[in-house]
């Protein structure tokens, strides 16, 4: 994979994801940033010609400023050559079942799981999501 990004307001998490991404070794680069908005100016910043259009977004949905569910409604008006090219996955610690079926209603989310993130889940989602890529 070209790029994972971590959308996730607090900072060892998201330094924990990286840590087990790269264990994995499944993506060229990691791109960790602390808030939704942080998120859309990386999507809509152009870098070499081009938007970076991360393989994989991982999600958090508590979040302050602009909360998980606020930057999916912002994410659905960037165009189609800003958004990820593959897989959003809801990444949090939500035990909140209604959650969960919200995240079902959208197209955009491909997945939903608890943190901690683990080398275990990541390979289950790459073997999910990507196994004709792989």
């Amino acid at each position: 994979m070209n790029c994972i990004l971590l959308i996730d307001d607090d900072e060892p998490t998201n330094f924990l994801n990286e840590l087990v991404i790269k264990q994995v070794d499944c993506a060229e680069k990691t791109v960790a940033v602390q808030s939704g908005q942080a998120a859309l100016d990386f999507l809509k910043e152009r870098i070499n010609g081009g938007y970076p259009q991360p393989a994989l977004i991982f999600l958090d949905i508590n979040m302050p400023v602009m909360n998980g569910w606020e930057f999916l409604e912002e994410y659905k008006k960037l165009d189609s050559d800003q958004k990820a090219k593959m897989v959003m996955v809801m990444l949090t610690i939500s035990l909140n079942p209604d959650d969960k079926d919200k995240a079902d209603t959208i197209d955009a989310i491909d997945d939903f799981v608890n943190k901690p993130l683990t080398a275990e889940i990541v390979n289950e989602i790459l073997n999910k999501h990507f196994a004709d890529r792989l």
